[in-house]
């Protein structure tokens, strides 16, 4: 993505981060680093529908090579009339996690460690996205997050907005080939849908197979 906007429908763009995005950002979300760059990330916006059925406008910002299939993602959830409460850039909260996360934010880059730890988070490379975490807490032995999800926490449990194998949000993300933290054995993060890198093979041969049934 050099200087265009891709527009896949309305109510869905991905264009390089904008001027005033990216002061906002500077000292929020992101800091001065080795591992990537402003110019890495493309600025999406999509349409949702949020908890009250109504059509709504949100924001993400991820990876520029993940921008078209983020996009499309989007595009499905919106088409199958997913719920989420909300999506904003995580700079309205001051870049602090638990802030967006408490208020059932869905948000993607933000450049911060895994929470606890001194490991980069794919959310600093653009490369995860979280949805509807108040009610698809990160659990880990001795913590849940958000602080006010522990109602959520058993998923044994029948309540709306929950992310499971059974979920339209964890179909649409993992046809697209991405990981989910729910999967996860020693903790679990049911709100986590990621990319890493390697994950790249499978995309292509994603689209590879596309391309093929197109003829």
């Amino acid at each position: 993505m050099k200087n265009e906007i891709f527009l896949l429908r309305e109510g869905f763009s991905a264009s390089p981060v904008p001027k005033e995005i990216r002061d906002r950002m500077i000292g929020r979300t992101y800091h001065t680093n080795d591992n990537i760059h402003l110019d890495d990330l493309a600025y999406l916006q999509v349409r949702y529908c949020d908890f009250s059925h109504n059509v709504a406008d949100g924001e993400l910002i991820v990876h520029k090579s993940l921008a078209k299939e983020v996009l499309e993602i989007f595009e499905m959830l919106f088409e199958a009339e997913y719920e989420i409460e909300r999506i904003k850039l995580c700079d309205e909260y001051e870049g602090d996690d638990e802030a967006s996360m408490s208020d059932n934010n869905s948000s993607a880059f933000n450049y911060r460690n895994v929470d606890g730890t001194q490991t980069l988070s794919l959310h600093a490379m653009g490369r995860a996205i979280d949805i509807n975490p108040l009610y698809n807490p990160y659990i880990t032995a001795d913590k849940v997050s958000p602080a006010n999800s522990a109602p959520y926490v058993d998923r044994t449990k029948s309540f709306s907005h929950k992310i499971d194998h059974h979920d339209i949000c964890y179909k649409v993300f993992a046809s697209r080939g991405w990981l989910w933290g729910g999967d996860w054995k020693d903790s679990k993060d049911y709100q986590h849908f990621y990319k890493p890198k390697e994950n790249l093979v499978k995309s292509a041969v994603h689209k590879l197979k596309e391309l093929v049934a197109d003829q």
